[in-house]
């Protein structure tokens, strides 16, 4: 079986669509391979700067033959049926149908035609120009008087379907560019062409002539050398996993070298520094494990080896890294001359939202909802008022302007720096997180009142406009925001009354917007959107959906905290044996009374109370009584939220229900003795139900 060879080599690919555009080829063509009946056993797909490569192994030398039978009309049927029949068949006399006869339907006309299987190196130069020519770059372009749109000119296609000798070249033309069996290497250090007889060879000359074709290998090699060249300087490498994919897509050849700058630059925050260097020069940062601090030194990664050593590479970086932490040093220099609150009197310039106003109005209901939440948190309000109406302060610093990735943290700088409380400094950072599932989760208690109150505010006022997530749309990160604000109420344990929240708070809108703003909003549907999203969280912490489902369907869905103390009280039960076959019983009991009630007819129900004198066995006896123990017991766990004890008042219950079921028959003659141990069933419906909903767990 020969392995097929695709290289499209082109001018640089930008580092941050080389990743998803490798994926994409390997899809695109081996999905095209095995709809055309070319199964192959493996493939896999490289790229650098210059190229997008496939290699795919173990693809048949033709296609299947194919074979179909198409049924006609019946043997007599009208001239004109048989005339569209053979035309439909490509047949030119009837005489070139078999007849096959149908036990009920008699005798009729079948077509049968067999296409033999085309050669694959036929079927792949039909595949490949199509795929390109519609390939899902984010962005492309045209160049000189072609059609072909790609990510930047495009130099030349290599295709070659076998392995050494046996290679072929598969022939086809996209655009002006004739597929063949040459490519170039190294833009500098070997930029001639030369000829490839298999991926082996193709990888193995790259290689020889300085490119490093797989993507993972470059960032392994630029973080090996990167830290060996740290370590012999007495220094650690600042690892930063987004620059090292960022920078292995910018080298074929990776070549790291250290740089210095000015240490005076160091009085800046070292997270300034990090981002100038990584932002203006993709170089790394350097840090001094003797002081905890940033050093004055980088990392650079070069894309070849030069000839004085990299000497003019690592000053020329030199120069334009001083010059931009200088400019660096200037933003920060001039913002501390201003005072936050006199930064933060510009934000009533800047709209938030066109129907939710400034970021000035926007810090008026921060500090209110601030502090109302910094009540629960047991934070002092007037802090957290004071936190909220600086956090924003630092959008219209120079500093944030020129690195918006620096928001919050400027603002934890500049607060500290104007003699702030550490506590209000901090939440100036924190009140932005957590920014994803695996961001930090604000602990203080002024950061966690701004940070609630930051998101909680970003949701109400967006779904008061009616702007909410739909389908795979969210605009405006509400997804995230409600996850953040789930983390911090569960990492947290706060106890919030979001049904409170969400109508002063819109109350608040409307004071400044409008009386009759957001009067279309329901409370409920964010407060469900909140549910769907704890699914979410839960779920990724490998709770089962039917468990969540089975105490949310009993629960009050606005403490989000008892919420998820009940699903893990019930996952641990539910786990136990006693947990498992309780829920069998469960489930049996429901269903025997479901059963009945239907059967019986509209309006019965067996929801009464268990009179203990219609009691025939002492399994009865024993059951009534574990329930009435259960139900007592598990009420008071519940008043106290110990849902664990909850859980373990059930646990008793197995033995006294496997009992009954096998000593009692539920529909005993006697109606009323019937009635009575339908009624049981039900019981304990009720008693388990006080806890969950188990009727939603699967099993």
């Amino acid at each position: 079986m020969p392995d097929l060879l695709l290289e499209l080599f082109n001018e640089e690919i930008p580092a941050r669509m080389q990743a998803r555009a490798a994926d994409d080829l390997k899809k695109l063509v081996t999905d095209a391979l095995v709809e055309a009946g070319l199964v192959y056993e493996s493939a896999g797909a490289f790229v650098t700067p210059r190229r997008l490569t496939l290699s795919v192994t173990g693809i048949p030398a033709t296609q299947p033959d194919v074979r179909e039978e198409r049924k006609g009309p019946r043997v007599g049927a009208p001239e004109k049926a048989v005339e569209g029949f053979l035309r439909g068949c490509g047949l030119t006399s009837i005489d070139d149908a078999t007849i096959q006869t149908d036990p009920k339907k008699g005798d009729f006309y079948v077509a049968i035609t067999e296409k033999k299987g085309a050669a694959a190196d036929k079927v792949i130069a039909e595949i490949i120009p199509a795929i390109i020519g519609k390939f899902p770059w984010p962005k492309s372009m045209k160049w000189g008087r072609g059609n072909l749109r790609w990510v930047r000119p495009l130099h030349s296609v290599l295709c070659l379907l076998g392995e050494g000798e046996d290679a072929q070249v598969v022939k086809f033309e996209i655009g002006d560019v004739t597929s063949g069996n040459t490519t170039k290497c190294h833009r500098f250090m070997a930029p001639d062409e030369f000829t490839v007889t298999g991926f082996e060879d193709y990888e193995a000359k790259l290689a020889k002539a300085h490119v490093i074709l797989d993507a993972q290998h470059r960032r392994d090699t630029i973080a090996h050398d990167a830290k060996q060249l740290a370590f012999a300087k007495g220094l650690e490498l600042v690892e930063d996993k987004g620059l090292l994919a960022e920078v292995a897509g910018l080298v074929e050849w990776p070549v790291v070298m250290m740089g210095n700058f000015d240490e005076d630059f160091l009085e800046v925050p070292p997270e300034v520094l990090t981002i100038a260097m990584k932002s203006h020069q993709k170089c790394f940062s350097l840090h001094d494990p003797k002081t905890g601090k940033l050093a004055n030194a980088f990392i650079l990664v070069s894309n070849l080896v030069a000839k004085d050593g990299g000497k003019k590479i690592v000053a020329g970086n030199e120069r334009v890294i001083n010059a931009r932490l200088s400019d660096a040093r200037f933003f920060w220099q001039l913002d501390l001359k201003t005072r936050l609150e006199d930064q933060a009197k510009k934000l009533e310039k800047i709209i938030f939202h066109e129907k939710l106003g400034s970021q000035s109005e926007r810090i008026d209901r921060l500090q209110s909802l601030a502090g109302k939440i910094a009540a629960i948190v047991d934070a002092d309000p007037e802090q957290a008022k004071r936190a909220a109406s600086l956090c924003k302060a630092d959008l219209v610093t120079e500093m944030v302007g020129e690195f918006p990735d620096l928001q919050g943290l400027m603002g934890r700088y500049y607060a500290s720096a104007q003699g702030e409380d550490g506590a209000i400094a901090q939440a100036c950072e924190m009140h932005y997180k957590p920014q994803g599932p695996s961001d930090e989760v604000p602990t203080q208690a002024i950061s966690i009142a701004v940070a609630l109150a930051d998101k909680l505010d970003t949701l109400i006022g967006f779904w008061a406009i009616n702007e909410k997530p739909t389908g795979s749309k969210d605009p405006f990160a509400l997804r995230r925001a409600a996850l953040g604000v789930i983390r911090i109420i569960l990492e947290n344990n706060v106890r919030l009354d979001f049904a409170d929240v969400l109508q002063s708070h819109l109350k608040l809108y409307q004071d400044q917007r409008a009386p009759g703003f957001g009067k279309e909003f329901e409370p409920a549907t964010l407060q469900s959107f909140f549910t769907d999203r704890l699914k979410v969280h839960l779920r990724d912490r490998g709770i089962n959906h039917d468990l969540i489902d089975a105490v949310l369907s009993n629960s009050d869905h606005d403490d989000l905290v008892m919420i998820v103390k009940r699903v893990n009280a019930l996952n641990d039960f539910i786990k136990t044996e006693d947990g498992t076959n309780l829920l069998a019983g469960y489930k049996r009991a429901v269903n025997i009374v479901t059963i009945e009630e239907k059967k019986d007819g509209p309006g019965i129900e067996y929801s009464g109370e268990v009179d203990e004198s219609f009691f025939e066995h002492d399994e009865e006896k024993n059951l009534s009584a574990e329930l009435k123990t259960a139900k007592a017991a598990a009420a008071t766990a519940l008043k106290i939220e110990d849902f664990s004890a909850a859980m373990a008042a059930m646990a008793p219950l197995r033995g006294p229900v496997d009992a009954f079921f096998d000593a009692v028959i539920v529909n005993a003659d006697d109606p009323i003795i019937r009635r009575n141990r339908l009624c049981m069933l039900n019981q304990i419906r009720k008693t388990l139900g006080q806890v969950a909903d188990f009727s939603k767990i699967e099993g």
